[in-house]
């Protein structure tokens, strides 16, 4: 019986000793520039994402969860600079009245994308990253409600959208690492 006994407590040592090995030998989670490329090699745009990530002072050092909030940041200013945009254009005497429609309309969705965006660094901050997925897919739709409005794909709005897309795609790449999911 004793034999017994030493045996087990010979296997549960080595099976402590194998854990902390591997522990130890565990990888460290990626932080700052290398965590930065790796969430960017993923990217159709790796060049835009690096830039973005890499442009805010704390991303030396930065987690998804930094990178996600840096992004959200970016989204954000742009949203705000195509509403800017938009609100110019509706005021502009010589825009005809049905591109004015057009452009009342997209404003509606980029205030909406605006406060999807909020949304999603709330969900974020919350942990709650299945509905951060879901206000960004909505922000999403939202920039292409807007540029749907409009008729032309060759007007300031629709390109300053794509940078909107490429940027909550890249939160979208950041948020489903948090979740684990490498697709």
């Amino acid at each position: 019986m004793e034999s017994k006994t030493n045996s087990f407590w010979i296997l549960v040592t080595c099976i402590c000793v194998i854990a902390v090995h591997h522990q130890a030998n565990a990888e460290e989670p990626l932080t700052g520039k290398e965590l930065i490329q790796s969430v960017c090699k993923t990217r159709g745009n790796d060049e835009l994402c690096e830039q973005v990530l890499m442009s805010d002072p704390t991303s030396e050092h930065a987690n998804l969860q930094d990178l996600a909030m840096i992004v959200l940041k970016a989204a954000a200013e742009n949203a705000s600079g195509i509403l800017v945009d938009a609100k110019k254009m509706i005021d502009d005497p010589f825009v005809e009245p049905t591109i004015q429609q057009g452009l009342a309309d997209c404003k509606e969705n980029l205030l909406d994308a605006e406060s999807q965006i909020q949304d999603t660094v709330a969900s974020i901050l919350s942990n709650d990253k299945l509905d951060a997925q879901l206000w960004l897919k909505a922000a999403l739709a939202a920039i292409d409600t807007c540029d749907d409005s409009i008729p032309g794909d060759d007007d300031i709005l629709s390109r300053r959208s794509v940078t909107f897309r490429q940027l909550c795609n890249i939160a979208v790449a950041i948020n489903k690492k948090m979740m684990g999911i490498t697709a």
